[in-house]
């Protein structure tokens, strides 16, 4: 049986992976297609911005975080004093850490994708009459589905499981910040915990196995019904 407290990082860390997951799905999908089917000054320096989070170590992205969307970050201090918005130290903050250190994942993930779509199938539906956005919804889109599902699974795995840029930004709060990494760090910490931590430990592999499979599961199925749509 898991203590109230257990149940809480567990709630929590899916509340939070979702909600990671949810911001990034326009702005990621957006970079994507730019890096994928357009040429410009400074793509190279946009490509490596989006990759930073996976070479940088976590808690510097935390850091960087702190620094821009604190109360004094230059950021930061505008949400606050125009919106009243704060994030460093609440769960909207872990949810937008999550989602920096997922986005790059989701963005490679969907610019494969796009990358993989024909050009001359949206080239044919532009010269037939259709508009870009038409065109976007009723062709590009679908046909990156199997990619976009991938993204979005791996994003929400990658953002269920972050330790480091949490745990900067957003702290170890009981309730509040404490997601199941954070709580099975707590537990390693605290003498006599062992087998809390061990339970934790099986919960994270599970649900991130699921994700997985999941993942797989949703990209094959979306690939066959593209298939048998085209056949």
């Amino acid at each position: 049986m898991l203590s109230p407290a257990e149940w809480d990082a567990i709630q929590l860390s899916m509340r939070i992976a979702l909600s990671a997951v949810g911001w990034i799905l326009l702005p990621g999908i957006a970079i994507a297609w730019l890096l994928a089917r357009r040429e410009f000054r400074g793509k190279a320096l946009l490509d490596g911005i989006v990759h930073l989070p996976l070479v940088l170590p976590p808690v510097v992205i935390g850091y960087l975080l702190l620094v821009s969307l604190g109360r004094r970050g230059f950021i930061g201090q505008w949400l606050h004093e125009v919106a009243g918005i704060s994030l460093p130290f609440t769960w909207q903050g872990a949810a937008v850490a999550s989602g920096v250190m997922a986005f790059p994942l989701f963005v490679r993930a969907v610019r494969l994708s796009l990358e993989a779509v024909d050009p001359k199938l949206e080239a044919a539906a532009h010269t037939l009459g259709a508009g870009r956005w038409r065109i976007f919804f009723t062709i590009t889109l679908p046909l990156s589905l199997p990619g976009l599902l991938t993204g979005t699974m791996l994003a929400f795995a990658r953002a269920l499981s972050e330790f480091g840029a949490t745990i900067t930004f957003a702290s170890n709060i009981p309730g509040e910040t404490r997601t199941l990494p954070l709580a099975l760090y707590t537990l390693i910490q605290s003498p006599g915990q062992e087998a809390a931590a061990a339970r934790l430990c099986v919960i994270s592999v599970v649900i991130a196995m699921a994700s997985l499979v999941a993942s797989e599961w949703l990209a094959r199925s979306a690939r066959l019904r593209t298939r048998e749509r085209d056949g």
